[in-house]
C-alpha cells in the first residue's frame, strides 16, 4: 500500500470514529436510549428514584466520559466490577505502557536507520510507506544490528512488564479470595462420575457414605436430577405467568382499551390461563416429589463442607482408587452454573470437545476465502493484470485509494464481527459446567481463529518482505472499531423501559485486543510507525471499556481472575512470534550472526514462560490451603461459620428443586379476572 492509500483508510476510519463518538456523547443524554446506554446504572438504582442525569447541552457533542474513564483507579474497577473486570483493563494498560516506549524507540531510532538507507536497490520510493520499514534495508547491511538491539530492548521490557503484572494479579486473587470467603463456592466441591450404591440402586447414598466416612466437615450433598420435563413445565409456568400479568396490567389502561378488553375474549383467556398455570404447577410439585427423584438420579453431586480448608483438599485430591469414579473439581458459583451441562455423562465430554475442535478447525479453513479475497484488493496491482477491467477505478480521482485502503478493512471486520458470536456458541456444546469456563474456552478459539486467518493468512498470502509494512489494514482502522463499539448498542435502541442488560462480552474484547498486542509486537521492529497508532487504540480502548463496564454491560460472575493466565499465554505467543520472525528475517537479509543471536533471546523467553508456570498459574488453578485455614479461623472468630456453611447448602439447590409460584399468596395464581369484570 502506498502512502495515499495509507492516508486514505487513516483518514477515512478517523473520521468515522469522530463521528461515531459524537453521536454516542449526544444519544447517551436522551432520556428515551437510556435502557440502551445506561442499563447497568438503571438497574442498580431500580426502585430508588433514579433520575437520568441529563445536564446541559443535550445534543452538542461531548467528550467528558473519557476523561471521568482515567479518573477511575484500579481499585475502583476492582471494587465496582470485580477481578476479571480489571483483568481486562490491565491488559489495555500493559498496552499503552508497551507500545508508548516502543514508540518512542521505534519513532527516535527504527525509522530514522530505515529511511536513510540505500534500499534494495540503491533507490527509493518517495510514494511508499516501505522507506520506514525494515525493507528499505540493504542485505548485509550492519544496520541490521541496530534492529537486533531494538529487539532485546522490546523483549526484555515485554518480560519485565508480564512478571509485574502477573505478580501483581496473583496478589490481587489471593485478596479476593479472602473477600469472597462467604461464597458458597468455597464451601462446595462438584463430585461426577458416582458409583451406583449396591444395596439401594441409587446414587445419593454412595456420595454420603463415602464424604461422611473420610471427611469430618462434611455437611450435606445435592444429587442432580434428570429434570427436561420439570425444567420444561417451569419455562410454560412462567410464560403464562407473563401472560397473566400483561391481561392484568391492562386495567391500568385508557378507557377504550378497557371496554374493548371488556368485551372481546380477554376474561374468557384470563380464565383459561389460570386454570392452566394452576394445573401446571400442581404437575411440577408432583414431579418434584422424593419418589419421583429418586428414579432420575444422575451420577453428579454437589457436596458441601462447613471447612473451607477440607473443601480445597477434596476439590484437589483423588478420591477412588479408580480414577474415573469420585471425580472432584471446585464448585463454580451458583448464579454462573451451567446446570443442563451437568446432565452430561462424564464419559462423553472427550467426545464433545473433539467435535467442537472439528467444528471450529472447518470455520477456520472456509474462512480463508473471505480472507483470501480481501487480501485479492490489498494487492490491486495484481488484480489489474489478472481483470484487466479493474483499471476503470484509476479513472475516479482518490477511488483506488479508498478501495485499497479501506474496503478490505471494512469486509474483514464485518467477518471478524460475527465470529466471536459463532465461537461462543460452539464452546457451548464442549459440556463446560460454567458461564465463565466457556467463556475462557471461547477466547481461546477467537484468538486462535483470529491468529490463524487474519493474521499468519495475511501474511502468507504473499511474500513476507513484500507485505511487511503494507499487508496488514487492521491497525489503522482500530479508532473506528472502537467507536463502534461504544455506540453498537444504539441499534437496539427501542420503547422499552426495561434495561438492555447483559453480561461484559470477555470473550470478544480479550482475544481481540489481545491480536493488536500481537500486532504491535511483530511489526514493533519491522514497521515502527504503527506503533503510535496502537498507543491510540489502547487509550481509547481504556476509556470506551471502563464506561462500558460503568453504565452499559453487567459483571455476572467473577472467577478472581482466571483470565489473567490466558491474556499472559497470548502475550507470551505474541513475543514468541515476533523473534521468531525476526530470525527469519534477519536471514532473508543475509545476516545470520543476527539471526543466531536471536535465538538465546527466544530460549530465554521460553524459560521465563516456564518460571511463570511454577511461580504464577497454581495460584489461579487452585486456592491456597494457607487462606482456606485463615478464613476459617477468622469466620470463627467471628462465629460466622455455621451460617456461612448453610448458606451454601441452600444456594446450590438446582432450579427444578425450588419452589413454584402456587402458593395461595402467589400474585401468579390470584383470581384476574373477577378484578376485570
Amino acid at each position: 500500500m502506498d502512502a495515499e492509500g495509507l492516508l486514505a483508510s487513516a483518514a477515512i476510519n478517523l473520521g468515522l470514529a469522530l463521528v461515531a463518538l459524537s453521536l454516542f456523547s449526544m444519544l447517551k443524554k436522551q432520556p428515551g436510549n437510556a435502557p440502551v446506554y445506561l442499563p447497568r446504572r438503571m438497574a442498580g438504582a431500580a426502585g430508588s428514584g433514579w433520575v437520568l442525569p441529563l445536564g446541559t447541552g443535550r445534543l452538542t457533542p461531548s467528550f467528558r466520559w473519557i476523561r471521568a474513564a482515567f479518573r477511575l483507579s484500579d481499585d475502583d474497577v476492582l471494587r465496582r466490577h470485580g477481578l476479571d473486570a480489571l483483568a481486562v483493563i490491565r491488559l489495555f494498560k500493559l498496552g499503552i505502557h508497551c507500545f508508548s516506549v516502543c514508540s518512542i524507540v521505534g519513532v527516535l531510532i527504527l525509522a530514522p536507520v530505515n529511511y536513510t538507507s540505500a534500499g534494495p536497490s540503491g533507490t527509493k520510493r518517495p510514494n511508499s510507506m516501505e522507506i520506514f520499514t525494515v525493507s528499505n534495508v540493504p542485505k548485509g547491511s550492519d544496520r541490521l544490528w541496530v534492529h537486533f538491539s531494538c529487539l532485546c530492548f522490546i523483549s526484555f521490557y515485554v518480560v519485565y512488564l508480564l512478571h509485574k503484572e502477573y505478580k501483581e494479579m496473583s496478589h490481587k486473587r489471593i485478596e479476593r479470595l479472602k473477600h469472597h470467603r462467604k461464597r458458597p463456592d468455597q464451601f462446595t466441591i462438584l463430585v461426577q462420575g458416582i458409583p451406583v450404591c449396591a444395596d439401594h440402586g441409587i446414587y445419593g447414598c454412595n456420595v454420603d457414605h463415602f464424604f461422611s466416612k473420610h471427611y469430618q466437615t462434611y455437611q450435606s450433598y445435592q444429587i442432580l436430577h434428570d429434570n427436561g420435563n420439570i425444567e420444561s413445565l417451569q419455562k410454560l409456568a412462567s410464560s403464562l405467568e407473563k401472560q397473566i400479568e400483561r391481561k392484568r396490567d391492562t386495567r391500568r389502561c385508557n378507557f377504550w382499551q378497557w371496554i374493548w378488553f371488556k368485551f372481546t375474549s380477554g376474561p374468557i383467556d384470563a380464565r383459561s390461563q389460570e386454570q392452566k398455570l394452576k394445573e401446571v404447577h400442581h404437575s411440577i410439585r408432583i414431579m418434584q416429589c422424593k419418589n419421583m427423584l429418586k428414579q432420575k438420579e444422575l451420577p453428579v453431586a454437589f457436596v458441601s463442607f462447613k471447612s473451607r480448608l477440607e473443601a480445597a483438599q477434596a476439590a484437589e485430591t483423588q478420591q477412588h482408587v479408580n480414577p474415573l469414579s469420585l471425580v472432584t473439581r471446585y464448585a463454580p458459583e451458583p448464579t454462573e452454573t451451567i446446570w443442563s451441562n451437568l446432565a452430561i455423562p462424564f464419559h462423553r465430554l472427550a467426545v464433545y470437545k473433539l467435535g467442537v475442535f472439528i467444528a471450529a478447525f472447518l470455520l477456520t479453513v472456509f474462512f480463508t476465502i473471505p480472507v483470501t479475497a480481501v487480501q485479492g484488493i490489498v494487492q490491486f496491482e495484481k488484480i489489474e493484470k489478472w481483470f484487466p477491467p479493474a483499471r476503470a477505478v484509476q479513472l475516479i480521482p482518490g477511488l483506488s485509494s479508498v478501495v485499497t485502503g479501506y474496503l478490505p478493512s471494512m469486509i474483514l471486520n464485518g467477518f471478524i464481527y460475527l465470529i466471536p458470536f459463532a465461537m461462543l456458541g460452539m464452546a457451548s456444546f464442549e459440556g463446560c459446567i460454567s458461564k465463565s469456563q466457556t467463556e475462557i474456552k471461547a477466547c481461546n478459539m477467537v484468538f486462535y481463529f483470529l491468529l490463524g486467518n487474519v493474521f499468519f493468512l495475511s501474511i502468507l498470502s504473499g511474500s513476507l518482505l513484500h507485505q511487511i509494512g503494507e499487508s496488514f489494514t487492521h491497525p489503522k482502522d482500530i479508532p473506528s472499531r472502537l467507536a463502534s463499539a461504544v455506540s453498537a448498542q444504539a441499534h437496539t435502541v427501542g420503547h422499552s423501559d426495561e434495561p438492555y442488560l447483559y453480561g461484559f462480552p470477555y470473550y470478544r474484547v480479550v482475544p481481540i485486543a489481545s491480536l493488536a498486542v500481537l500486532i504491535g509486537m511483530v511489526y514493533a521492529v519491522v514497521s515502527p510507525l504503527l506503533l503510535p497508532i496502537l498507543v491510540i487504540y489502547f487509550l481509547l480502548g481504556y476509556a470506551v471499556f471502563i464506561n462500558q463496564m460503568e453504565d452499559v454491560y453487567d459483571i455476572t460472575y467473577d472467577t478472581c481472575g482466571q483470565y489473567w493466565p490466558t491474556i499472559h499465554h497470548y502475550i507470551f505467543l505474541s513475543v514468541t512470534l515476533m523473534q521468531t520472525t525476526m530470525i527469519g528475517l534477519f536471514g532473508l537479509k543475509s545476516k545470520p550472526g543476527a539471526s543466531f543471536a536471536t535465538i538465546p533471546l527466544l530460549v530465554l523467553n521460553i524459560m521465563f514462560n516456564e518460571y511463570c508456570k511454577v511461580r504464577f498459574l497454581p495460584t489461579f488453578q487452585c486456592r491456597p490451603i494457607q487462606i482456606c485455614k485463615d478464613n476459617d479461623d477468622l469466620d470463627k472468630t467471628e462465629g460466622e461459620a455455621e451460617c456461612s456453611s448453610e448458606h451454601a447448602v441452600r444456594a446450590y439447590t438446582p432450579p427444578w428443586m425450588r419452589p413454584t409460584g402456587s402458593s395461595p399468596e402467589s400474585s401468579s395464581v390470584q383470581p384476574l379476572v373477577r378484578c376485570l369484570i
